[in-house]
């Protein structure tokens, strides 16, 4: 470190650049919020430190010396580089983008009605929320963790199930009352069909002893969270996850028509992300928070 000056009066510079441009020490100070002595101390102390005169008395004011001229020409553009890189970072607020993936029914029914709690909790943390039902591909895309549907195989990558879900048929307490209807009368009604749901009607019709397959009334969607709004409008029986439609079922919206309906359980929401993004703290504050929500939600259903 030779050679190395470690005593660089960066605040002298700064004043100097000011009085430079403002050729007074006066407007200097006003610019600058402190007093005229104040200006005058840093000056003095710049001069000292390199060993020349800067400023001369011009009237009233002050003007450059030629050494101060020539300084001020090599450092004036620079000054105003850190001058403009500062007010960037200060208007950045040291704010982290967290860029979240989830499939659009999660997002929309589970995920957006609990974010005021994440984004009160953390401040310096601006979420981009991206709704998709394609996997991510960590290698190419700039997502920091996804809350991906599926069965939870995917080697290699860090895996945890968002929570265990339940599947019941739900329908507008308009369209049928609560347990007003035995299993094998749905074949008698619309059945509202989310097509990429794990679970379909086939598997909870034979689970009942009745046929898997029929002259049934049917919509389709591609999307769940559009069956469970069709049931809610009373369009017929959709069956769909208790974890994408709690509100529904809180609210009265959505009742269980069928008495004694089987109950089926699966996970297919899943938090995956490569393992070295847990190394980000930002990471970590968003699935602190995602199981602590889990936690609320099944404290509620249980």
């Amino acid at each position: 470190m030779d050679g190395l000056d470690m005593t660089l009066p960066l605040r002298a510079i700064a004043v100097f650049d000011v009085v430079a441009r403002c050729c007074s020490l006066t407007k200097a100070a006003a610019e600058l919020y402190v007093t005229p002595s104040a200006v005058s101390q840093q000056i003095h102390a710049l001069e000292l430190h390199l060993g020349t005169t800067l400023f001369k008395k011009a009237g009233r004011g002050v003007a450059l010396t030629e050494a101060g001229e020539r300084y001020h020409e090599l450092i004036s553009a620079d000054v105003q580089r850190i001058h403009e890189a500062t007010q960037r970072i200060r208007g950045f607020r040291s704010r982290d983008t967290l860029t979240v993936r989830t499939t659009p029914t999660l997002g929309n029914k589970w995920l957006l009605p609990r974010l005021h709690r994440f984004l009160d909790a953390n401040p310096d943390v601006e979420l981009r929320l991206n709704a998709t039902t394609e996997p991510t591909d960590f290698s190419r895309e700039a997502v920091d963790v996804e809350i991906r549907h599926g069965e939870g195989q995917w080697p290699g990558m860090f895996v945890e199930g968002l929570a265990l879900e339940r599947f019941i048929p739900v329908c507008a307490p308009s369209y049928a009352q609560e347990g007003s209807l035995e299993a094998n009368e749905l074949v008698h009604h619309r059945l509202i069909h989310s097509v990429k749901a794990q679970l379909q009607w086939p598997q909870w019709m034979t689970e009942c002893g009745l046929p898997a397959t029929g002259d049934w009334s049917r919509l389709l969607f591609d999307r769940s969270h559009m069956a469970i709004d069709a049931a809610v409008d009373g369009l017929g029986v959709a069956l769909e996850s208790h974890l994408m439609m709690w509100r529904e079922l809180g609210d009265g919206r959505l009742v269980c028509p069928v008495r004694n309906a089987p109950v089926f359980e699966l996970t297919t929401q899943w938090i995956v992300c490569p393992f070295d993004h847990l190394r980000k703290a930002k990471v970590q504050q968003f699935l602190d928070w995602l199981r602590q929500e889990r936690q609320l939600w099944q404290a509620q259903f249980t």
